[in-house]
């Protein structure tokens, strides 16, 4: 297939545990698009301290580019379909781009702590602020303010109550239609997923589709309640102009 150098390009900057691996795996059922997982994991451990907490970090930082430019290079570049959509970590980008993030629509994919944060610590134990994305969002989003740049906020409890008014909205914004094959999929593993799915992708490999909304019922880890208090003040922010 010919490359198209002037594909539409979709920026998701998510945070962790705020089932962006699902809405990777939706934008994947559209035949004109193209998705990569979090192609900036790499040049992050690299960057940060972070590769001596992250389950297969070695393994993860072997198996892609660590150049942050080279990633963005290859961000921008010619695309196999007319639509590329990036799934990325806000936290992963330490410095916002201008030259990448003005050539697409960014969207920023939040969640609500009190659900995020005990999902997270199973998996990475006492976490901290710069490892669960929320301040890295609202960071991304004043910079996005400040140089008029393209985004829209979702909230994952929002695209998980009603998926398809959602996505309708976030295709409008992004100025493509909607495709209904958006809505589900074949359960198992997709070959765009990185080598870190055996550590986070159980959940999204059992899934035919967005799984319904559940409130969690179990308490919540007291060792996480002076995180969860500092999460809740940049969330406020975010879910205030998340689509519904």
């Amino acid at each position: 297939m010919k490359a198209n150098s002037n594909c539409k390009r979709l920026f998701l900057w998510s945070g962790p545990r705020n089932i962006s691996t699902t809405l990777m795996y939706s934008f994947a059922q559209r035949l004109d698009t193209v998705v990569f997982d979090e192609p900036l994991y790499g040049a992050y451990l690299s960057k940060s301290n972070a590769h001596k907490y992250h389950p297969g970090a070695k393994e993860i930082m072997a198996s892609m580019t660590i150049s942050y430019q080279s990633v963005f290079n290859q961000m921008l570049g010619p695309q196999k379909k007319p639509i590329a959509f990036f799934k990325n970590m806000a936290h992963h980008l330490f410095e916002p781009d201008i030259k990448l993030m003005s050539k697409g629509m960014n969207i920023i994919l939040t969640r609500n702590p009190i659900e995020m944060l005990p999902s997270f610590d199973k998996v990475i134990s006492n976490p901290k602020i710069d490892d669960v994305g929320y301040k890295a969002h609202v960071d991304l989003l004043n910079y996005m303010d400040s140089y008029k740049l393209d985004y829209v906020v979702l909230d994952a409890t929002f695209l998980l109550k009603n998926p398809e008014r959602v996505l309708r909205k976030l295709c409008k914004a992004c100025g493509i239609a909607f495709d209904p094959t958006m809505l589900e999929w074949t359960s198992g593993s997709r070959p765009e997923d990185g080598v870190w799915a055996k550590y986070w992708y159980q959940n999204v490999h059992r899934s035919t589709g967005f799984q319904p909304y559940t409130e969690k019922s179990d308490p919540f880890p007291k060792h996480l309640l002076s995180l969860l208090k500092e999460c809740e003040r940049f969330y406020n922010v975010l879910v205030s102009k998340a689509l519904k």
